[in-house]
């Protein structure tokens, strides 16, 4: 088959590799599409330290073509999205139900081959069947969306917050979209890229700026979302969080990100600064809300290419052109 591979850190070309073959509990599917994310990046870049070669691509959904031995509710031809997550299940922190902080953690088109190719193997435990209505091209979404729905479970969800979200990516647009079904007062977004502003505008923001100075706000957002990793951006909301507010830190930043905070404001005003890493308990529910409407495909996703041109792709997704870029296999 064909697949998308990085060779070593900074090379990637698409080349025949071999057809990935169900295990007892496995399912091979044939991708109907694949998303490009930060993370795709960091592998291309050598900083998640990967066993390369590595096929990416973790962002997938697709038809069942083969079902292992042991495989039970599952069908070829059925619809399905897949949880990339490979949690090892006993390790500390699997068995109190912390799975993406596992200590032998792997993923799908991280540590193992992913979905940027004609076919991928998946456990069976990992599917979302698609229903009848959602197609499956549009369903990679919702693994980065199963990213969102963990954020949310790690703030409060108070009704009538305000909210202040850095980055109008395909993260901070979701994370828009959830905050209003959430019950916001209010949404504002800060992105540099006008046309990515534009797109929040569109999604219902209630506003879509380039600097947080010229939002009104004298007692800062209750809640606080950094979607970018960049330490500008999070050095700004840090000093944006009211009192009794939270700061969630959602966006990779790289290793060596530093921003220098202040203790005494984090006491003096009772800041809350927190983390969401990955899913968690989240595919499910993220699968659920896609298919009730929560967002719509056609606004989220901007481009899409043919495998063959994967490194286009992961280049026009490093340059900050577009939305959501999904690989077509």
């Amino acid at each position: 088959m064909k697949a998308a591979v990085v060779t070593t850190p900074g090379t990637i070309a698409v080349e025949q590799v071999p057809d990935p073959a169900p295990g007892p509990t496995e399912v091979v599917v044939r991708p109907a599409a694949t998303g490009i994310c930060g993370t795709d990046l960091h592998i291309m870049d050598g900083e998640f330290a990967p066993a390369y070669p590595i096929v990416p691509g973790h962002e997938f959904a697709g038809e069942i073509v083969a079902v292992g031995s042991g495989v039970t509710g599952y069908a070829v031809g059925d619809q399905v999205a897949v949880d990339p997550s490979l949690y090892c299940g006993h390790c500390y922190y699997c068995k109190r139900a912390r799975g993406n902080q596992c200590e032998n953690w792997a993923a799908i088109g991280v540590t193992a081959a992913g979905a940027a190719a004609e076919y991928v193997a998946a456990p069976m435990a990992n599917l979302f069947k698609l229903p009848a209505h959602l197609a499956a091209r549009d369903a990679a979404l919702i693994e980065p969306l199963s990213c969102a729905v963990r954020g949310f479970d790690v703030l409060p969800r108070a009704m009538a917050s305000t909210y202040l979200i850095y980055g109008s990516g395909t993260m901070g647009l979701m994370m828009l979209s959830l905050a209003k079904r959430a019950g916001a007062e209010s949404v504002s977004i800060v992105d540099l890229n006008p046309a990515r502003l534009e797109t929040a505008r569109r999604i219902g923001c209630s506003a879509a700026v380039t600097s947080a100075e010229e939002i009104e706000a004298p007692r800062g957002f209750d809640v606080v979302i950094d979607c970018t990793g960049v330490e500008a951006a999070i050095r700004d909301g840090l000093q944006r969080v009211g009192r009794g507010g939270t700061f969630l830190q959602f966006g990779v930043a790289a290793y060596d990100a530093r921003v220098a905070i202040e203790p005494y404001e984090i006491y003096r005003r009772e800041i809350t600064i927190t983390g969401s890493m990955a899913v968690l308990h989240s595919f499910d529910r993220a699968g659920q809300l896609l298919a009730a409407g929560v967002l719509d495909p056609s606004i989220f996703v901007s481009h899409r290419f043919p495998l063959t041109s994967y490194a286009e792709a992961l280049g026009q997704f490093r340059a900050g052109v577009g939305r959501k870029i999904l690989i077509e296999p």
